[in-house]
């Protein structure tokens, strides 16, 4: 029978793991708050606002931790503490604890109901929401995506958004905060499809319940993380084989019209095609991306970066021309307003004056 340790040593306890004192105040509004709103996440940026945080303790270093806004895992724990009733929990059991309630019992019971009514809630609208990456898919700067859905009009739009968006912190969303559930579903699946060979008629669901582990979503591509076909050793955990599939969100605003020069017809324009839209904006980043190394790394050539890459020096020097291309040329070839055969080979190498960029080209400037 385990013994139940000394009041001290609870409280002692309660205070190492971060129970304990946050202001009385504090901790009354918290409580009072989320009963109002009946939501973590609109508690989140209510708390924020209200200048309300996590306690501050100082290490054994000297370093103080804390003083942070509240997310999800705390502020949920905090809700479900008996500290506050003055109760405190050792190794599954309730005691009687020596420190004076702060909340009453109603209140500290009502917000058990509602936060228990709340996660059933969140598990069934889960299960049925027949999203295939819940739990799979992260931001470029490791923010789990979570789905979530609008309607319009009666109909029912799919999208997975950055927890780190739904927890009201902007500044720590990644590249790509929010894409459309269905688009990306497929995207995956078909590149699981053509890696692992399988037949076109294997369901999207089972390639990525048996075969995916991680999708990493950036701004030019995806880093899909897939389990090892290959036998893995007894002693060693399976080993995972890692993908990458070139990939842009479409934009939410509905397309322009096509760029064509003034002599050709609007009605006969067509938009580049979407392989071709998809090299070209992760060629412009690529640039992009090489030209900042070379300002910003004094060690950085040209030449090291192909080696790197295991292309040549003329491929790296066209690649970053792409990154002196003119705003509206980009924003075009983003909107698919592109006209048919405007690719990467026929945008490299242009005049870095942008009037000049539409002249050669043989389109109207903006």
């Amino acid at each position: 029978m385990t013994r139940p340790p000394s009041e001290a040593g609870l409280l002692h306890r309660q205070c190492r793991v971060g129970a304990g004192p946050l202001s009385q105040l504090s901790v009354r509004t918290i409580f009072r708050s989320y009963l109002r709103m009946g939501s973590l996440n609109l508690l989140m940026p209510d708390l924020r606002q209200q200048g309300i945080v996590t306690k501050i303790r100082k290490l054994k270093t000297g370093k103080t931790v804390g003083g942070i806004p509240f997310t999800r895992g705390p502020l949920a724990h905090l809700l479900r503490n008996r500290f506050y009733i003055g109760e405190v929990v050792f190794k599954g059991e309730t005691f009687p604890g020596e420190q004076s309630p702060i909340i009453d019992r109603d209140l500290f019971e009502a917000v058990q109901a509602r936060l228990s009514q709340q996660a059933t809630n969140h598990k069934t609208a889960r299960m049925n929401s027949g999203a295939l990456l819940t739990g799979r898919s992260f931001d470029d700067r490791g923010n789990r995506m979570t789905p979530t859905y609008a309607k319009k009009k009666g109909v029912k739009y799919r999208y997975y958004i950055s927890t780190a968006l739904v927890q009201g912190q902007a500044r720590q969303v990644g590249t790509v905060s929010r894409i459309p559930a269905s688009d990306i579903e497929t995207r995956i699946a078909a590149a699981i499809r053509t890696h692992l060979g399988q037949p076109a008629s294997s369901e999207d669901s089972d390639l990525i319940r048996d075969h995916l582990v991680r999708v990493e979503v950036r701004a030019d591509r995806l880093i899909i993380e897939l389990t090892s076909t290959k036998a893995a050793s007894p002693k060693r955990k399976p080993s995972l084989e890692r993908i990458e599939v070139p990939w842009l969100k479409m934009p939410m605003t509905r397309r322009r019209e096509v760029l064509v020069p003034e002599s050709a017809m609007q009605q006969t324009a067509r938009p580049i095609r979407s392989e071709t839209r998809s090299l070209l904006i992760a060629s412009i980043a690529r640039g992009r991306r090489w030209l900042d190394e070379l300002i910003t790394d004094p060690e950085a050539t040209i030449k090291g970066i192909a080696t790197r890459e295991g292309c040549s020096v003329r491929r790296v020097n066209m690649t970053i021309s792409l990154a002196f291309l003119a705003p509206d040329l980009v924003k075009a070839a983003i909107e698919v307003r592109l006209p048919h055969g405007m690719g990467v080979a026929r945008l490299c190498d242009l005049p870095p004056e942008w009037s000049r960029q539409y002249r050669v080209l043989g389109l109207p400037s903006p």
